[in-house]
């Protein structure tokens, strides 16, 4: 392996364990009801309630699944062990992941929109650079997205929640978004979801129309 790629293989693991670090602390937070930079002033947009369900469906799934093991591994201590850790971790997994959406919301500021994926992936964007914002329902289907809801270079960025996307935000020139695993991508729209997408895109449009009547030039009284 040559020092570029140790060094790149490195800085992906690296990332990965900051991935699994903010998880692991989104359960404390989520425990704690706190929230991540969302400052006194800005609005939280909250995503997670679409996943609910399903991921606390899917955390007593594996908790059945972990006693099952346990009583058919009882006699095998060291399966029983392995099995045991692996099961306790993806319970903590999925509860992670959705405690990760709650403690991480979307955050509108006065300047900036701030949008997430839960602990895998967020995107400022500056209100200045957005276009036009509007409700725009989609399935994964309909928006061709693959496995985890997020597209690429060229192609509009998809956070999708539960299968789906709400809001689509056209950027009047592009910003860059930096993936999981430290690629980076230019996208000139940006689909997320909302559980409250209609009142996400009134208080976007008017933090966008805030920040125009701020930026433009005094009329000129005539003398």
């Amino acid at each position: 392996m040559s020092t570029r790629n140790g060094a790149r293989f490195g800085e992906r693991v690296g990332r990965l364990l900051r991935h699994e670090g903010r998880w692991l602390t989104s359960l404390v937070r989520w425990v704690a009801r706190r929230r991540v930079e969302v400052p006194e002033g800005a609005r939280a947009l909250p995503y997670a309630g679409a996943q609910a369900a399903l991921m606390y469906g899917l955390t007593f799934v594996f908790v059945v699944e972990t006693v099952g093991m346990g009583l058919l591994l009882r006699d095998r201590p060291g399966l029983h062990a392995v099995a045991l850790v692996a099961d306790v971790y993806t319970v903590l997994l999925v509860l992670g992941s959705q405690a990760a959406a709650v403690t991480r919301p979307h955050v509108l500021g006065a300047e900036d929109l701030l949008v997430r994926n839960g602990a895998r992936m967020e995107l400022r964007i500056p209100l200045a650079s957005i276009a036009s914002v509007r409700y725009d329902l989609r399935s994964r289907q309909d928006a061709g997205s693959g496995a985890g809801g997020e597209q690429g270079d060229g192609g509009p960025l998809e956070l999708a929640i539960a299968g789906q996307t709400s809001v689509t935000v056209e950027l009047a020139e592009p910003v860059v978004v930096v993936r999981l695993l430290g690629r980076r991508e230019t996208v000139r729209t940006v689909r997320f979801h909302a559980d409250d997408a209609r009142g996400a895109v009134g208080a976007v449009r008017g933090a966008v129309d805030a920040v125009r009547a701020a930026g433009a030039p005094e009329p000129v009284t005539p003398g």
